[in-house]
């Protein structure tokens, strides 16, 4: 590969660390994103800005994006494709439907250009840290090409095969993380229904058998019954009606989809996923 010049499309929660961290790693980076305003810290760090889509493709061979459910993702890679794509490589980080990544392969390789499917397992402090698993999917000569990215980004990169497999992959880690999610919110509302408070009950949890990273990054959350957004809860709703689509038909599939559903309805969407627990405290432990 050429002299990478590297646009990052996407500034949310996940985004403007990822890219923050790819100018940290010293790689020539410009940021686009519809909303201007979460541009400004990337451009205070040295990025480049453009204030155009139009404007990407002809100035970068290499396009990240990191958006946040398959409308976002069709839309930006419909102007993308407006330009010659050619010998450009796009990869995209967003957790979409298999169905839809294999779609944009196909098209951008028609085209000339190519593409990696590479969601990552991780949050925000991961994110911020350059700790992430990304799980990459395409061509792995085009992912050889991109582990010098990939590292500034994650603890480790996993070549899963052709596209398709890294979204397939991201949808199976993060419905194991709606289980583990909702089976703490559970147990915690169930020690605090019978006279355990939650400070005590996780503690027992961290300490057993059963703690594990996932459970301490969310007890304080859970102590202080406030759920800043790390995950977005609307995207773990999300990420579980894509497994569904994608074959995962069990009982507990079909209780995870109404709780989250439910929490939905509650207006927790744009709060952590953690707060699935008031969704169950409501439901169940009145």
């Amino acid at each position: 590969m050429s002299t990478p010049r590297i646009t990052w499309i996407g500034l949310g929660h996940m985004g403007t660390p990822m890219a923050m961290n790819l100018l940290k790693g010293g790689f020539d980076v410009a940021v686009y994103n519809r909303s201007a305003e979460k541009i400004k810290p990337l451009t205070e760090a040295g990025a480049k800005s453009f204030t155009k889509i139009e404007e990407v493709v002809p100035n970068s061979n290499v396009v990240f994006t990191m958006l946040s459910d398959d409308s976002a993702v069709t839309s930006v890679y419909e102007d993308l494709m407006k330009s010659d794509i050619s010998k450009k490589l796009f990869i995209n980080m967003s957790t979409i439907s298999p169905e839809l990544t294999i779609r944009l392969s196909q098209e951008i390789e028609s085209k000339g250009g190519h593409y990696l499917d590479a969601p990552v397992s991780g949050s925000v402090k991961p994110a911020t840290d350059g700790t992430l698993i990304i799980l990459v999917a395409g061509r792995e000569i085009d992912y050889e090409a991109s582990t010098m990215f990939f590292e500034k980004l994650g603890k480790f990169s996993l070549y899963l095969g052709e596209a398709g497999l890294g979204a397939k992959a991201k949808l199976a880690i993060n419905y194991y993380m709606s289980v583990v999610i909702e089976g703490l919110a559970e147990t915690v509302l169930f020690a605090e229904k019978n006279g355990i408070d939650r400070e005590t009950m996780m503690f027992i949890v961290n300490e057993s058998a059963c703690g594990s990273g996932m459970s301490k990054m969310k007890t304080p959350a859970i102590i202080q019954d406030n759920y800043p957004a790390a995950f977005p809860l609307k995207h773990m709703d999300k990420d579980i009606r894509l497994a569904q689509k994608e074959g995962l038909n069990t009982e507990v599939s079909t209780a995870m989809a109404r709780i989250f559903g439910e929490a939905m309805k509650a207006d927790l969407a744009d709060k952590d996923l953690m707060a699935v627990i008031k969704a169950v405290k409501s439901e169940y432990f009145k």
